[in-house]
């Protein structure tokens, strides 16, 4: 899922500074409401042109509404055996990429600007490792640039090193620290020998402890650290910690729909059917009375995370009937959820030893996202039918 899922982890940390714009812009931004975001902080742009956290908002802004369009804010991080390099390729068009680099390469004038009057100006170096994160952010999504993203992502840590150098009680610094431990542990050793890691060994645990005091004591960037550690909670399979942030941020962001799927994936995980399935009954009645932010989620999504939940649960007959309607309409969901609906079509198909129908899902998974990993696991069922253990 979104960033509570699924956003990749080298996503920009929030910077709002307490203006009523910033504050309506942000209240946008978590609510998945993107354009109405970007008004606001262009509004606020138009008032303070020299804010390099406001170019930061912009651009942060572009790059999640493309995650968003694309289906990345709802892929699990959870994806092959490294995660971390295994995204799906978003692909923005020319405009808004040349804008993206536009407003970040003014943001880092400005910050670079105040570092040369001021080293020790941790506002300024707090903007310039945004920007290098925004950056990583890109070339992680668009480029597949893994490398590039890499050494954008450790450059902004290391800037965000400087400010708990010079304030130790600089809680929100920390929290690409705790990212970029938590990444670089995860990544096999060979990439931990590349040259600009030298000094940073990286450590999964250490991060998700650095991620969860940012959660609980931090100021600006604490409801960024909750939403990563329910992803980071996902991926470590400790779900029963992400429910309470799962609460949380869906009292503060109720417009947020993804949240709430993130919630019955979690109920589902710990085995609690009745939870997870109730969570998207929500959804659909929350969609059926026009509710801001339910209003345009698609049926389809619905149906899909429905029969999701009956294929882990093994009813395969009631899993198939859901599925049936994400497939009929894939034109109305993202890549990742059309292909997903198909791979596991196929699978309620194999289980229930319909083999036929099941190699016929599987291609259809291949025709419609081709790059996709759930594509690739289809195809491995091309020649061997899927079966499932015990659990």
């Amino acid at each position: 899922m979104i960033a509570p899922a699924a956003a990749s982890l080298l996503l920009a940390l929030s910077m709002a500074a307490p203006t009523a714009l910033v504050r309506k812009g942000f209240d946008h931004f978590y609510n998945l409401e993107y354009p109405q975001a970007l008004a606001f902080f262009e509004r606020a742009l138009e008032a303070d042109p020299d804010s390099p956290d406001l170019h930061n908002h912009v651009a942060m802004t572009l790059v999640f509404q493309e995650m968003l369009r694309g289906g990345a804010l709802e892929s699990e991080l959870v994806s092959g055996n490294n995660p971390f390099l295994r995204r799906p390729k978003l692909e923005p068009s020319p405009e808004t990429e040349a804008r993206f680099f536009e407003t970040l390469d003014r943001a880092a004038a400005l910050a670079n600007r105040r570092l040369r009057t001021d080293p020790r100006d941790t506002e300024a170096l707090f903007a310039l490792g945004i920007t290098h994160g925004l950056r990583a952010n890109w070339n992680f999504l668009v480029r597949k640039a893994w490398r590039d993203a890499l050494r954008e992502a450790t450059t902004g840590r290391k800037l965000h090193n400087k400010i708990t150098d010079i304030d130790p009680e600089n809680l929100d610094a920390r929290l690409m620290q705790g990212l970029h431990d938590y990444v670089v542990g995860s990544l096999p050793w060979t990439w931990r020998m590349l040259g600009f890691l030298v000094g940073i060994r990286g450590d999964r645990e250490r991060g998700i402890q650095t991620i969860e005091e940012v959660a609980a004591h931090g100021d600006r960037n604490r409801v960024d650290a909750e939403i990563f550690l329910c992803a980071l909670y996902r991926r470590e399979r400790k779900p029963r910690l992400a429910l309470p942030l799962l609460e949380d941020l869906i009292a503060r962001f109720p417009r947020n729909y993804l949240l709430r799927f993130e919630q019955s994936e979690m109920y589902s995980a710990i085995g609690d059917k009745q939870h997870a399935i109730g969570a998207i009954r929500t959804i659909a009645r929350l969609k059926k009375r026009g509710s801001p932010g339910f209003v345009h989620v698609p049926w389809e999504k619905i149906d899909y995370h429905l029969g999701n939940i009956e294929f882990w649960y093994r009813d395969y007959a009631a899993a198939l009937e859901h599925l049936a309607k994400v497939t009929a309409s894939e034109e109305e969901v993202d890549l990742n959820t059309g292909v997903l609906a198909w791979l596991r079509t196929g699978q309620c198909h194999d289980m229930l030893g319909e083999r036929a129908e099941a190699v016929e899902a599987y291609k259809k998974a291949l025709e419609f996202a081709p790059q996709a990993d759930a594509a690739r696991e289809a195809r491995r069922y091309l020649s061997s039918p899927y079966r499932r253990g015990k659990n």
